[in-house]
């Protein structure tokens, strides 16, 4: 079966590799054909060289796919973003001491973890559990914001929220 085989895709393969000829029929018109007309003069056509792919290995992405993978980043989670924080007034803490939610969709995801960054610095140590406290914040306005991260490297960063810490002061 394997000679057979071998046989049938040759002959299918010939034809691929045939010479094209040129020539004008009769009526003045131009012709293309596999084979020379007998009695009229016929040129061969050269062709150029059929469009190909390099194959790939299994596990490795082709050069554009990884272009654009460079350009445009995927963001492994569709929701990242802090909620607990008010909006319009200000947040009273008299110690400074309080906590934030982290909503995040889908679920933190094998080695990831969430930072916050207070002022635009990290805060804390980095945690697996969507809820965090922050303690002894200084009354004002502060930005907060939450990354997730994968070791040393950003994955993900929400939008920084604006809040003001209320705190009582006493002489």
């Amino acid at each position: 079966m394997g000679r057979g085989f071998f046989f049938i895709l040759l002959l299918i393969a010939l034809p691929a590799m045939a010479q094209i000829y040129k020539y004008t029929d009769a009526n003045g018109a131009t012709a293309y054909s596999n084979q020379p007309p007998d009695g009229t003069s016929a040129q061969p056509v050269h062709l150029p060289p059929l469009n190909s792919i390099e194959r790939q290995p299994p596990g490795e992405a082709a050069p554009a796919a990884e272009a654009a993978r460079n350009e445009q980043p995927q963001k492994p989670y569709e929701v990242l973003e802090l909620t607990g924080l008010p909006n319009t007034e200000a947040l009273r803490s008299n110690n400074g001491t309080f906590t934030i939610n982290v909503l995040i969709k889908p679920r933190l995801q094998g080695p990831h973890l969430m930072r916050l960054l207070l002022d635009d610095q990290p805060y804390g140590q980095p945690v697996n559990v969507p809820i965090l406290q922050l303690v002894n914040i200084d009354r004002g306005e502060h930005r907060l914001a939450v990354q997730v991260i994968d070791g040393e490297n950003v994955v993900q960063q929400s939008p920084t929220a604006t809040f003001t810490v209320q705190r009582v002061h006493t002489p």
